[in-house]
């Protein structure tokens, strides 16, 4: 996993974020702000992204490689739950 990217996204979320409640509490016009927020939620969904597939090629693939049937069914299950919480 990319921490450092993450971060940035993250990073770059929260700036953007502040932008959007000055934008806000300055009555701006909603579509610009629309705009601002659809930024954000670009962002949010990169970090989340890079979180996944770093997770996915450090965390679950160990949990595969055991023959530890509980922990692989338990990591499954924890990325169908992030998934699903995802796709809301």
């Amino acid at each position: 996993m990319s921490k450092e990217k993450t971060l940035v996204g993250f990073k770059k979320a929260r700036g953007l974020l502040d932008k959007v409640v000055k934008m806000v509490e300055q009555d701006e016009y909603c579509i610009d702000i629309m705009q601002q927020n659809l930024a954000i939620v670009g962002l949010l969904k990169s970090a989340h992204q890079t979180l996944m597939e770093g997770h996915l090629n450090t965390c679950f693939r160990r949990a595969l490689e055991t023959k530890d049937e509980k922990r692989k069914q338990a990591m499954t299950k924890e990325i169908l739950r992030v998934t699903k919480l995802f796709n809301k």
